[in-house]
């Protein structure tokens, strides 16, 4: 049976455990052996053991249950979400654009408030000054989308679109590079358009023009 070779330890024991949950040593739900059967097997001592089960608990792959044991909780640990960002290719990253922009477009149109509407307002002025250089263009962009999804009054969305703005910055740049055309007037009033649609408090169109603008992203990639 493979032991660990190489520190640091409990990282080495974690990705062992974790190897044999997905090999199907332990079926979902099943109890795993004790610290004292587990030590041996791995070439750790218990204290190391303890942590990597920690690190397996925080990945939802094990769980530690109080007088019970340790449990298995999933069959593979989902990869890191830095890690799936990096490997995304553009249209993936603006079809997640889409997901998350067009509802927040909806929300905005419904819950923005005056000062919400400054924001945007000023963001798509600064977008509008911004068209000679590719990464002042598209950091203006992103300052802009991310005033609208603020504008939702989504939590969950804000902390989405933050997360995902080094990979969207990255892509973007990208693809207009690979186009070699940005921010031209027709772009800059498909963007406004959406913002007299959030003005208006147009929620269906608020969205319909976020979708459009996204997609038609997508499609010039084709």
């Amino acid at each position: 049976m493979a032991q660990v070779r190489r520190a640091p330890l409990a990282d080495q024991a974690a990705e062992l455990l974790l190897e044999r949950v997905r090999a199907g040593e332990w079926a979902l739900g099943e109890k795993l052996p004790g610290e004292t059967t587990l030590a041996p097997q791995l070439g750790v001592g218990r204290s190391t053991v303890r942590e990597a089960i920690r690190q397996l608990a925080g990945r939802g792959v094990l769980a530690s249950r109080q007088g019970a044991g340790v449990f298995v909780t999933a069959l593979d640990a989902p990869e890191d979400w830095d890690a799936v960002l990096r490997k995304a290719g553009i249209a993936a990253v603006i079809e997640a654009r889409i997901a998350i922009e067009t509802e927040a477009a909806a929300l905005a149109a419904v819950r923005r408030t005056p000062a919400d509407l400054r924001s945007i307002r000023r963001a798509l002025a600064d977008r509008g000054a911004q068209r000679s250089d590719i990464e002042s263009h598209v950091d203006a962009d992103t300052a802009f989308h991310r005033t609208i999804v603020a504008a939702s009054h989504n939590p969950v969305l804000l902390d989405l679109f933050d997360s995902f703005t080094p990979r969207l910055r990255e892509s973007m740049i990208e693809m207009l590079r690979l186009r070699r055309e940005f921010g031209d007037d027709a772009d800059h009033d498909a963007h406004a358009e959406q913002v007299e649609a959030i003005a208006d408090r147009d929620e269906s169109a608020a969205s319909a023009r976020s979708r459009a603008h996204l997609l038609a992203l997508r499609d010039a990639l084709a």
